[in-house]
């Protein structure tokens, strides 16, 4: 299953990469005013009622004036992008490689295609390339945003071919998953399509947010039970979003000294899992 943050999904390549994790959100409810995950709710359904619970959280706040602070020139933003980038490049030598022309890559709840255009400028192959996503208006944005070539797929992991991608990215895509049988089979889905010496690479939020429902954190051990690859690598990364924009006036170096000394205040980490 495709689920990221409806997209479900990156450092959001539409700006949304905090918006998640302090946006204050009311308590999403269905029709008949009963809260979404009800106890009633029959297993065999589950999927679909969380990826409409998603989707309604989308439709209810994207593109509104709380993504203003997520702008992409604001300068925490700015500072944010190269410190995920930094961090996510090193990552990538140690595991796939430097050289991502031959990699095959597929990224769950791709959005705007933001991590894909990403890999292209570093060298990544476009033909190479498949964006999954459970909103068609996303891929909508993305494909003519991004270089021709790129595969756009608009619906679950189950159309795509076992043991046919070398790295599989879910980006801010588990967070959005209050349910947690459907983590672990979107997991699953994932782990399938990956191919033996392929990576798995996650980006999420470390804490929850008490103002915001609809996400919840994705710690490291729930990460090693979906996937039992021996070779991993795990790093923190980014002050929470109000201490960054607090600090955003300041001179980068007061920002990266904080984020290097106090790890406790990193929102977010990287998650990378080799398939043997």
């Amino acid at each position: 299953m495709s689920t990221r943050k409806p997209d479900a999904g990156s450092l959001r390549d539409d700006g949304c990469m905090d918006a998640q994790l302090d946006q204050p959100s009311k308590q999403e409810r269905d029709p008949d005013n009963s809260p979404v995950n009800s106890p009633d709710d029959s297993p065999d359904d589950s999927p679909e009622r969380e990826q409409e619970r998603i989707a309604r959280v989308y439709r209810g706040w994207h593109g509104g004036a709380a993504l203003a602070r997520y702008a992409w020139h604001r300068p925490d933003i700015v500072l944010q992008h190269a410190m995920r980038a930094r961090v996510l490049s090193r990552m990538l030598a140690d595991t796939v490689g430097t050289d991502l022309a031959k990699v095959n890559v597929v990224d769950v709840g791709c959005g705007t295609g933001g991590f894909l255009r990403q890999l292209i400028d570093w060298g990544a192959t476009p033909g190479n390339l498949v964006g999954t996503e459970l909103q068609q208006d996303r891929l909508d944005l993305a494909a003519p945003r991004t270089a021709n070539g790129v595969r756009w797929h608009c619906g679950s992991l189950a159309a795509l071919p076992a043991a046919s991608a070398d790295l599989i990215a879910a980006n801010t895509v588990f967070s959005s998953i209050l349910d947690q049988e459907v983590r672990q089979q979107l997991a699953s889905d994932m782990w399938r399509v990956l191919r033996p010496g392929g990576w798995s690479l996650v980006f999420d939020f470390r804490y929850n947010n008490p103002k915001n429902p609809h996400v919840r954190r994705v710690t490291r051990s729930e990460l090693d039970s979906f996937w039992p690859g021996e070779r991993q690598q795990y790093r923190t990364l980014l002050l929470a979003p109000p201490i960054s924009r607090a600090l955003a006036g300041l001179p980068v170096l007061a920002t990266e000294t904080l984020a290097a000394l106090a790890p406790p205040l990193r929102s977010h980490f990287l998650y990378m899992v080799q398939k043997l």
